[in-house]
Order: structure tokens, then sequence, then C-alpha cells
């Protein structure tokens, strides 16, 4: 039958999955980052290793990959994904915070690790144009790597890592610019010259980023309410990959990198309701994507080449690594870090990234860089970011482990938020909590999954969060690792049970006040974790009963007493053993003593 697949059309994914099963669980068993299985396994699979020896041995090519370039297509996606995230975490606030380290430092490192490439590639006898591609090629860092691994040294919000960061930003709002410039230049013969033409080269960029910002404020918000009014997981899901493959295209048909455009679609659903449950939506794609990305980077490394001219590929990868990380390390001084942040932030960024080959490619062309020497620059770009997981766990051991205020800067580095009480559900009871806690100066926040009770509150000035607080990932997100207490005020016994079960697995030592429908409902969360049931029968009766007897001329002091004991006599008969079949359980019980 015609358009019939045949199933090794799904070897390429078939091995990616694989990979993905075996490399992950091995190398986090190691202490190792995954980031190095995925650049080994690339180079097993990919056409330089056992690729290259399926003449001899057949069999072989049911473990290579087939279609290597069709993997990096896609591949690009985990460069988006991961802006989109890195989006959703900060705040225009925030990115106003770090302008000095973005716009100062950053651009005071691509020009000047590009004019000494640059430099060195003239004094080797490369032409002008040459020249100037090179050095743009190689003064950018790989976003899709150092940001990873900061993540899973928990160093992200360190002086080191902000810096980092920054740094990083600046070069991917750099691509495009640098990008117009090689056509320009390209179609001058690589004769460099600022013209109004260049000028006018960038205004599709501007008028592109203006357009995100313009389209995104009027959509996204009024998009994700919509959707998540239905009620469906499966549209919420759909909807998320839409926002980020749709910011990305977006951005590619103004001239911009795709990974720009999803950076601020995050950036704008950052200050929204919608920012945690998206980020937990979009975590597993983004994972299984860049693990997709460092596979065809190392697909892409040409070990013959490597082997055929060793100590050029070699000297040039050194030879990068060190123009860079000198060039982050005496800037970073000059803008006053301190000199551990300093030298992290060197290694950290001291290699080559992706866009290098986006940007060799596009030299090589326009014949701007002739194709040998392009090609050697790949293989030694490559090398440098196989290079920096070493260079990162390196720059770990410099920086030190634990980060104190002091490392952080005075005027760039946010506060931390202080610790907030965790209300799951925002219905009646939920808002009555809320405003307690108000009243008495506690600082709160509050999870909600009816975008409407959502919405209303959010325009109330309230801080609400949309999503589902019985979710591992979207608790943590929500600060309940440095949460004084959850309060948990659903009225469906089933969803509260799931949440207090999960935060008691999450914080043994937290403080868990749970609203019950009924006793038998109040046992089930004390057993499950609950650091206190209050039923709604129970306490409905005990007010009924406070305001009959006040009412009928007893004193209003012995009515408080006696509701109070009365209440702590229903607590006590909860936790007995015997109590509606339930068990004491051995934590209340420590507590207590």
């Amino acid at each position: 039958m015609a358009g019939h697949v045949q199933p090794q059309d799904y070897k390429d994914v078939v091995l990616f999955l694989a990979t993905a099963g075996v490399v992950v669980p091995l190398f986090r068993r190691w202490k190792l980052s995954p980031i190095l299985g995925f650049l080994g396994a690339g180079v097993l699979l990919g056409p330089f290793g056992l690729g290259s020896l399926t003449g001899r041995a057949p069999w072989l090519s049911a473990l290579t990959i087939d279609n290597p370039d069709e993997v990096a297509q896609l591949a690009e996606f985990g460069v988006v994904f991961l802006l989109f995230m890195i989006g959703l975490e900060l705040s225009w606030e925030r990115l106003r915070a770090m302008r000095k380290f973005v716009f100062g430092l950053g651009a005071a490192q691509v020009g000047v690790s590009l004019a000494v490439t640059a430099g060195a590639a003239l004094s080797l006898g490369q032409p002008l144009g040459a020249a100037i591609a090179i050095g743009a090629a190689l003064a950018l860092s790989s976003t899709a790597i150092v940001m990873p691994i900061l993540a899973e040294q928990k160093r992200q919000h360190s002086l080191a890592g902000r810096t980092t960061f920054s740094v990083l930003l600046f070069q991917d709002l750099a691509v495009a610019p640098i990008l117009v410039t090689l056509t320009l230049l390209g179609r001058q013969g690589g004769a460099a010259a600022i013209s109004p033409n260049l000028l006018l080269a960038f205004a599709p960029a501007v008028l592109g980023i203006g357009g995100l910002l313009v389209v995104g404020r009027l959509v996204l918000r009024p998009m994700l309410r919509s959707v998540a009014r239905a009620k469906s997981e499966e549209l919420f899901v759909a909807a998320c990959l839409l926002v980020v493959i749709g910011a990305g295209l977006v951005s590619a048909f103004a001239g911009l990198s795709m990974a720009l455009g999803a950076f601020i679609a995050g950036l704008l659903l950052a200050e929204t309701e919608f920012r945690h449950e998206v980020e937990v939506t979009i975590e597993p794609f983004k994972g299984l994507l860049l693990g997709l990305f460092f596979l065809s980077i190392g697909i892409g490394l040409n070990v013959p080449m490597l082997i055929a001219r060793p100590a050029e590929v070699l000297g040039a990868a050194a030879g990068l690594t060190a123009v860079n990380g000198a060039a982050v390390f005496g800037l970073a001084k000059l803008f006053r870090l301190r000199t551990r942040a300093a030298a992290e932030a060197a290694l950290l960024l001291a290699g080559a990234g992706e866009f290098a080959f986006v940007i060799l490619g596009q030299a090589m062309d326009q014949k701007l860089v002739d194709r040998t020497t392009g090609e050697a620059l790949l293989v030694a770009a490559t090398l440098s970011m196989v290079s920096i997981p070493f260079l990162a766990a390196l720059g770990a051991r410099i920086g030190g482990r634990r980060i104190s205020p002091a490392d952080l800067p005075e005027a760039e580095g946010d506060a931390p938020p202080a610790p907030r009480v965790l209300i799951a559900g925002y219905g009646r009871v939920g808002r009555l909590v809320g405003e307690m806690l108000r009243r008495h100066d506690i600082a709160w926040v509050a999870v909600e999954q009816d975008a409407r009770l959502v919405e209303t509150a959010r325009r109330a000035g309230e801080t609400l969060f949309f999503g589902d607080a019985a979710r591992p990932d979207f608790l943590a997100r929500c600060g309940l690792a440095d949460a004084p207490a959850l309060v948990v005020t659903m009225d469906d016994p089933d969803g509260a049970e799931a949440i207090v079960s999960v935060a008691r697995e999450m914080r043994p030592d937290l403080t868990i006040v749970a609203r019950a429908r009924d006793a038998r409902h109040a046992q089930r969360l004390y057993d499950l974790g609950a650091t206190d049931a209050v039923p709604e029968t129970v306490e409905a009766s005990l007010q009924l009963s406070e305001a009959l007897l006040v009412e009928i001329g007893v004193p209003m002091g012995l009515v408080i007493a006696s509701i109070h004991e009365r209440r702590d006599e229903f607590r006590k008969a909860l936790n007995r053993p015997d109590a509606l079949g339930g068990r004491t359980r051995a934590r209340r019980a420590n507590r207590d003593a």
C-alpha cells in the first residue's frame, strides 16, 4: 500500500529513547552529568562512529542513526524549550535588575572575544569577512549545556550563575544581528562597511520583538484562561506546546532565533497565574528534546577529521576555550565580581556554543569561510562543548559549594522571596483562611484548579496560581520546600487526601492543616500525615452549641472553655488506635511528645 510505514522508519526514534533510558539512570548512578552520556552516545551511534563500520559489518546499521540531519533539525527545539523555561523562571523586574550584566558584561564579552578571535584568524591569513564570521561564531557559548549544568548543581542563583546567564542572554540577543551582518558581508564580497542598509536590515528583528511583546500580552493569558476553563489536561498540554513553538516560529520569521522568541513568551507568562502549571507541563518535553540536542552534537563530531588533523583541531579548541575564558574572567573582574565567581563564570562560558553551527554554516554557504576551514572549526567547537561539563565541575569546586548572601551582587541581585504559607483551594474556606493570615501579617500563596476563581482573585490583587496541588513537582515550584505550613481547604475528599499524602512525603516536618468532611474523613487525613484535620460537621455542631448557650444566658467565658475542651476531646479520640478503626500516627505522637 502506498505510504505504508516500515518498521525501520522508526529506528532513529527507538535508538534515541533506548539511549535516554540507559544513559540517564546510569550516569546519575555514577554521579555524572547525563549530558556527557548523550554526547558520547551521539559519537558512538553517528556516521563517524559505528556508522563508519557498517561496510565491514552490515548488522551494525541497526545500531546507527540513519538521518542525522533530521535529528539535528528536531534537536533545535531542545534549546527553544530551554529558553522558554528560563523565561518562565524570570520576570521583567528581575531582567531589568540584571541589565548591567546583560548589556554591560554580556556585550563586552561578545565584543572582546570576537575581536581577539577575528584578529587571530586574520594573522593566520583569513580574509576580513571570514575572520569576522569565525570570531562571531566562536565568541558565543552554549546555553543548552551550561544552564542545565547550573540547575543540576543548584548554582543558577549564585553570583556566578546569574552572571553566566546574563552573558548567555546577551549572546542569544546578538545572534540575529550577527546573521544579518554576515548576510550583508556575503553580498558585499566580504567587505566590512557600516551602511544604511545594514541598519535597515535590523528593522525586521526589532519589529519582530515588538510584535511578540504586543501580541503576547494581548493573547497569551486570555487563551490559557479559556483552555483552563475547559478542564482538559490534554488541551492544556497542546496549548503550552502551541505557545512555545508558535513564539519560536514568529521569531524565526522576523529573522531572530527561535530560542529568543520562546524566551520572550516565557517572560510574558512568568507573571501570570499559569506559570507553575506551564512549567510542570513543559518540563518533560524540554528534558527529552535537550537530550536529543546533545545526541545530535555528538553525532556531528567529525572523528576522521580529528584523527587526520589533530594538532590543528585540538589547537583551535584549546585556543578558543582559552580566549573566551580569559575574556570573561578579565571583564568580570572589571565589573567587580569576586575572584572565585569570576573564575567559575569564565570556566562555564569558555566553550563554544550551539550557534557556532548556525553561524559557520551560513558563512560557508555564502562563501565567506572556505568549507575545509569551517568544518575543522566546527569539530574544534564540538570538542570545546564536550569539555564544558568538566570545566563546570572545576568551576563549582573553585566557586565553593555554599552560597552566602555576600556572594550576591548588591544592586543586581534580587532577594529570594520570604517563605509563604501554602493554601490548597481558594473557595469560600480558602479565602477566609487567607484573610485571617493577612490580618496577622503572614505571607501566603494559594493554588486553585478552578480558572474562574483564580482569575477573580488575581484581579483583586491576590497571589494565586492555577494548577493541581496533588502533583509533587507543582508543589515544589510553589515553594513547598520553604513553606512554614500547608492548609488544605478543598471540599473534595479524595483531592484533599492526595495533597496531604504527597506533601507529607515531600516534607516530613511540614505542618499540614486540612479541612475534613466528617469525623471518618478526618481520621483518614490523620493517617495520611495531616498535623490537624478539621471536620466540617463537628465544627458546625460546636458553633451551633456556642451560639445556643450564649443566647440562653450561659456566661461567654464558660461557653468558650467548654467548646475548647470538647474540641480537644474530639481530637484525642480521633488519634486513639481504636477510633473509627484508625491507627495512632507515630509521627503525631512524636511531635506531641
